[in-house]
């Protein structure tokens, strides 16, 4: 494995780590992802592509997504048992 793959698949599993939370966070508050998306004034899709650690959220939206949840951002990138993949 080369050394592209390896930064490769770790930035993917930081994201589905991240994306997890996210999902966690989501499901605690009682939001469904098209809620959670309207309060964050984003697509359903991008909140499910986040979830799914397919897409890799800029700043702004990590903060959106923070204050549409009610949390810090620190608590989004909490390791705890819940939220992981």
């Amino acid at each position: 494995m080369n050394e592209r793959t390896t930064k490769s698949t770790r930035s993917t599993a930081e994201q589905r780590a991240f994306g997890a939370r996210v999902r966690y966070l989501r499901l605690k508050a009682g939001h469904s992802q098209e809620e959670l998306a309207d309060l964050c004034e984003l697509d359903r899709t991008y909140i499910g592509g986040i979830e799914r650690g397919e897409r890799n959220p800029s700043l702004k939206n990590i903060l959106r997504i923070a204050g549409a949840l009610g949390v810090s951002t620190a608590l989004l990138f909490e390791q705890t048992g819940e939220g992981r993949s």
